[in-house]
């Protein structure tokens, strides 16, 4: 018995209606990630832009400037420094 193909045109459909809804999904997909990539870059730019953040600001004197105004301290009470001396050494080490 001869082999007879069945609707052969209905099988073209099929198969060609499954490739172009295939293709436009994948379109669909590309447009996704490109649109998201664009974003990601004028994020990026607009960070790049941005000035740094400012350092932050001491917290306060370091532990060997309070040791050593500690000392000023004692030599003051001990009658070595006098109050402007002293007053003097405490801006020199705090500022």
């Amino acid at each position: 018995m001869p082999l007879v193909r069945r609707r052969p045109l209905l099988r073209a459909a099929a198969v060609g209606g499954g490739a172009y809804v295939a293709g436009k999904r994948r379109a669909q997909s590309q447009e996704r990630e490109y649109d998201q990539e664009a974003r990601l870059q004028q994020v990026e730019q607009q960070q790049a832009d941005a000035p740094p953040p400012a350092a932050a600001a001491p917290a306060g004197p370091s532990p060997e400037a309070i040791e050593q105004l500690r000392q000023l301290g004692q030599l003051r009470d001990q009658g070595v420094l006098t109050e402007e001396e002293f007053a003097e050494q405490k801006q020199r080490l705090l500022g």
